[in-house]
């Protein structure tokens, strides 16, 4: 794979495309954004088919609210459906990131055909850098000949590294005074529909299906030389499913969430909870189990915790049926509703920059 690689990466530099390309947010909150803060507690909004809890979000930019035990301990009887909580962040120094000189093609065209398999989303997404693009900007149907066809190949976790490292180079490069916003994980964070990100800024997709959390933790550097608003993290469903204790898990979170800090200490990093499972494998009281745990150690490496587990579970405490497509990746409806959390802290966000 080193020719498409040094090909791509050759092609990335001497384009010239004015930071204004991307759309500005506005300052009219998204397409029901404004319900989900303002509904009472126990009103719902309709995402595609599926009902949803409304939600109050409390980031500690924009509010003094406390942290209860209450949102982090599991109801037994009747399903409460707690509030999206947030914690400490460190933001009342928050600066945006310097700006620098745009060099990226980012135009952006409604997308009608998409990738159905690993190996075709790699190769669009290869295909888009190719081309100077980034592939969350980037109409597919311009790209079909080069991701649509059949692809023998079997690709490996490297190959998905190198290509992910590729990317967020060429973001670096050419993030120019456009915001940026960073998905970091698994399958779950792979497969997320380009199409269905919160507009009005630049998206980089960093998961990689099957990985683990020391896997995410080894290869953070390949984005370290980018200049993110916030970095969403959601990792942990794999390492149960392949057996890893719950202490090594929450080991490796507190070693991402560190790292992050770290290198990206301008940035909000948002740590999202590990979401519920239909399979009999992995009782779901464990994961949210972990869940507490993992806001307690957000709280405590000075990250915010992003709690939608309950979003998605039906009256036993499982992955609704109709937000999943095999009990474990989700389904375009299981994407709204991850969608809509998003959408409300990337509006915040972005009143807050503002």
């Amino acid at each position: 794979m080193t020719e498409p690689y040094l090909l791509a990466a050759s092609l990335l530099t001497g384009l010239a495309v004015p930071a204004s390309a991307l759309p500005k947010m506005s300052s009219i909150p998204p397409e029901n954004t404004e319900f989900l803060w303002n509904f009472p507690q126990d009103s719902q909004l309709q995402v595609g088919k599926k009902f949803i809890p409304s939600v109050d979000i409390s980031l500690p930019e924009f509010s003094s609210q406390s942290v209860s035990a209450r949102n982090l301990q599991p109801t037994s009887g009747k399903q409460i459906i707690p509030s999206v909580d947030i914690l400490l962040a460190q933001v009342k120094n928050y600066v945006l990131p310097t700006p620098i000189k745009s060099s990226l093609n980012f135009s952006s065209q409604p997308t009608n055909q998409i990738p159905v398999s690993g190996n075709q989303l790699y190769y669009l997404r290869l295909a888009s850098l190719r081309t100077g693009q980034i592939y969350t900007r980037v109409d597919d149907e311009d790209l079909q000949s080069s991701w649509k066809s059949t692809k023998k190949q079997k690709l490996s976790y490297e190959d998905w590294k190198d290509l992910l490292a590729m990317e967020a180079r060429a973001i670096s490069q050419g993030q120019g005074t456009n915001r940026l916003s960073i998905l970091v994980g698994d399958s779950l964070s792979l497969w997320f529909p380009k199409e269905k990100l919160p507009a009005g800024k630049l998206w980089l997709n960093q998961g990689i299906s099957g990985d683990s959390s020391i896997g995410v933790f080894k290869r953070l550097a390949a984005f370290s030389a980018t200049k993110p608003e916030v970095i969403y993290l959601m990792v942990g469903i794999n390492d149960l499913l392949k057996g890893a204790s719950d202490l090594s898990i929450l080991h490796n979170q507190r070693l991402i969430i560190r790292r992050l800090r770290q290198t990206h200490p301008k940035s909000r990093i948002i740590v999202q909870s590990i979401l519920p499972i239909r399979r009999t494998k992995i009782p779901n009281s464990r994961i949210r189990h972990l869940n507490a745990q993992i806001g307690v150690i957000a709280k405590q490496e000075g990250a915010n915790y992003l709690n939608i587990h309950n979003w998605f579970t039906d009256v036993q405490g499982n992955l609704l049926s109709e937000l999943t497509t095999d009990g474990v990746h989700l389904s375009p409806e299981g994407y709204d509703v991850w969608r809509s959390a998003l959408q409300q802290i990337e509006y915040r966000v972005a009143q807050r920059a503002n």
